[in-house]
């Protein structure tokens, strides 16, 4: 399937939000997500169904400062 990563054109074999996160080794308690500009609740990223085309953005939670 064709997704928008952040940007960027990738084709996976996912059918979620979190096998896109497997596939790409992301932690999910570490990312928020945004399908389609809709935020994803971290309870629903297993049950949130994608489909050809669609645009996720990951947001990556760091820590740091002064």
């Amino acid at each position: 399937m064709e997704l928008t990563i952040n940007g960027k054109v990738e084709n996976l074999e996912v059918s979620t939000v979190m096998d896109v996160l497997k596939a790409k080794d992301i932690d999910p308690q570490l990312v928020a997500v945004e399908v389609n500009t809709e935020m994803i609740d971290q309870e629903n990223l297993g049950t949130t169904s994608l489909k050809e085309n669609d645009k996720l953005e990951f947001l990556f939670f760091m820590g740091g400062g002064a």
